[in-house]
């Protein structure tokens, strides 16, 4: 019992799981205003506004800055890693989501051609982020982790 206490009164940790919780909980709403409909797989699910990754790394990334300071190997660490998944997530990933929608526009133009194609072929197109979804998850992360340090 000794480790989950000590798991749920670590800052680091803290900052950025809730990072990741605040960032997917806005997602889905904000999807469900722009969509009309709850769509309860954005809880969990990648892309969207804002991005739950640069929310939780940056998260991680001001919780060590704050604790340990910006010469520290922690920091270091952490914000080369921020540095990275960001990258990723408005690179490869938003490729991948934009080459999911081609190709499934491609399955649509089978199938209206009489093609019988399984609904399992269906690729998912929300995958990476656009640089002011990566933005205002960054700036999420950082405001939870200020807030965090504040309080614990």
């Amino acid at each position: 019992m000794s480790f989950l206490n000590e798991l749920l009164h670590n800052q680091i940790f803290v900052s950025a799981a809730l990072g990741w919780l605040v960032a997917q909980v806005l997602k889905t709403i904000i999807h469900m205003i722009v969509t009309k409909q709850f769509v309860a797989e954005r809880m969990v699910g990648g892309g969207g506004m804002p991005s739950s990754h640069s929310s939780t790394v940056c998260a991680l990334a001001t919780a060590a800055g704050m604790k340990y300071g910006g010469g520290s190997f922690e920091f270091a660490i952490s914000i080369m890693f921020a540095i990275i998944v960001m990258y990723d997530a408005m690179g490869v990933r938003r490729e991948t989501g934009i080459q999911g929608r081609v190709l499934n526009e491609m399955l649509e133009i089978f199938t209206n051609m009489g093609k019988e194609i399984s609904a399992e072929a269906k690729l998912k197109e929300l995958v990476g982020h656009t640089p002011l979804q990566v933005l205002m998850g960054a700036v999420l992360g950082i405001v939870i982790a200020a807030i965090m340090g504040s309080i614990m």
